[in-house]
């Protein structure tokens, strides 16, 4: 594994305008991290085995090859604008989508896409690209997609496992990145199993298992408070569905925080309804986290 240290935010571009909403958002990701930003196309063309240069008679700037140039020099531009701090290199590179974005990702701070687009990353959210790489990225991917919002707090799921907590901390960072506040939501509706083969009671205390679900909210939380302690923390403890709750949190939001996969109410985030629920429905940006990685030693 490489160092994070110049590790870039890497963004996909395809040409239309939802992807220069993702340059912008991921120029803005760069500046909050002090890291470099790489702009990507994909560029299928070549194993289709079509011709990627001008057609005969036309204009010698003409051919798919020459209009994928464009596309990134637009969205090199545009990065410019939102974040002139921030060093910016494109390239064209040749392969499918989700082929490109996933050894992107491999050393990659922050991969950032577009909820759809043209091209190498049409249909983004209706076809397997967002799924294969917000499942098997090795580190969080943003779905740009909803309202772009300069107020809202920062949205959290939280269930307590292992990649929840990866989620909560990469959302205090983007909190205190954004001075903002944080808002960690935990939905429940009954005792689930913690694990496979665990044996639910057939009666329960309603009032106790409440407190239990409030106290995993409540330690979820708690050693990020102290670690930013300028990050104000609101808890939201909800009995309903969890894709629902994260949704209507999301109206409000300037960007919804999930694990790629959880526990309990939490569980499969990427392969089921809550899945679908916020990824085809949150009114916000969302980071799906993977994994994170951190600079040696921190």
């Amino acid at each position: 594994m490489t160092s994070n240290t110049g590790a870039p935010v890497v963004v996909g571009v395809d040409g239309s305008e939802i992807a220069l909403h993702a340059v912008r958002a991921a120029a803005r990701e760069a500046a909050y991290r002090h890291r470099p930003l790489r702009i990507v196309h994909a560029f299928i063309w070549p194993l289709m085995r079509v011709p990627l240069g001008p057609a005969p008679g036309a204009p010698a700037d003409g051919g798919l090859r020459n209009q994928a140039e464009r596309f990134l020099a637009d969205a090199v531009a545009e990065a410019g604008k939102v974040a002139p701090e921030v060093a910016v290199t494109g390239e064209v590179v040749d392969g499918g989508a989700s082929t490109v974005l996933l050894a992107e990702a491999r050393d990659a701070a922050l991969v950032v896409l577009g909820n759809r687009g043209l091209g190498g990353f049409a249909g983004l959210l209706l076809g397997s690209v967002a799924v294969q790489v917000s499942a098997h990225a090795d580190g969080p991917v943003l779905v740009v997609r909803g309202e772009s919002r300069a107020d809202g707090p920062v949205v959290v799921g939280v269930d307590g496992s292992e990649l929840s907590r990866e989620a909560v901390r990469f959302a205090f960072e983007e909190a205190a990145w954004r001075g903002t506040d944080l808002v960690a939501v935990h939905a429940w509706l009954y005792p689930t199993p913690a694990g496979p083969g665990d044996i639910l009671p057939l009666v329960y205390d309603l009032d106790a298992f409440r407190d239990e679900e409030e106290r995993l909210l409540a330690e979820a939380v708690a050693g990020w408070s102290e670690r930013y302690p300028e990050v104000p923390v609101r808890r939201r403890l909800v009995r309903g569905s969890p894709g629902r709750a994260l949704v209507e949190e999301s109206r409000t939001a300037q960007l919804v925080v999930v694990g790629a996969r959880g526990r309990g109410a939490l569980g499969g985030l990427l392969l089921g309804s809550v899945s679908h629920a916020v990824l085809h429905h949150a009114h916000s940006p969302l980071a799906i986290v993977r994994r994170l990685r951190t600079v040696e030693g921190t």
